[in-house]
């Protein structure tokens, strides 16, 4: 640590310092662990000021809440701001990830369209049977769902009268 950012951080207090930036435009920082020299001496001590934990911290490119989208922070800048890594990601590590994140994708999307075109040769020589389209009407959490619809017109006699099997209109 240099003595000018001591100084600064004896004089002003907690200074972060500048880790790193990704390609997105994110700037990442970390506040080291640090005693300031303000507030007040604890009682039966002589010490001033308050110790400071290290932080990390992430500048966004696009500061605004709304504007955040999936994959707003690289998933190894993540990993470095909740401490799951010691140290944060290289230049040269990003490029290996993002290469091989790639390839994987490549490589699932092949394995889609053989699996897609290996389903339609086995429906076409009638190996396997088709999926049946069904049309479910409603949601089967729901409390009226197999019902049959309560309608407005009465359906019912006297004899086969059901209660709650008919709602009067309103005339509003």
């Amino acid at each position: 640590m240099s003595r000018v950012a001591s100084a600064l951080r004896r004089t002003f207090g907690i200074v972060r310092e500048h880790v790193g930036t990704d390609h997105l435009g994110n700037r990442y920082y970390v506040v080291p662990e640090q005693k300031t020299w303000t507030g007040w001496a604890t009682p039966g001590t002589e010490e001033r000021g308050r110790h400071v934990r290290a932080k990390r911290m992430v500048e966004a490119a696009n500061p605004t809440e709304y504007e955040y989208i999936e994959g707003s922070i690289p998933m190894e800048w993540d990993a470095w701001i909740r401490g799951r890594r010691k140290e944060p990601p290289s230049v040269e590590e990003l490029v290996k990830n993002e290469s091989y994140r790639t390839q994987i994708k490549l490589k699932a999307k092949e394995v889609e369209e053989k699996d897609l075109a290996l389903q339609a040769k086995e429906y076409e020589e009638g190996l396997v049977a088709t999926p049946a389209r069904t049309l479910a009407e409603g949601h089967a959490a729901a409390t009226s769902f197999g019902k049959q619809e309560i309608s407005e017109d009465p359906t019912s006699t006297a004899n086969t009268f059901q209660p709650g099997s008919w709602m009067p209109t309103s005339k509003k």
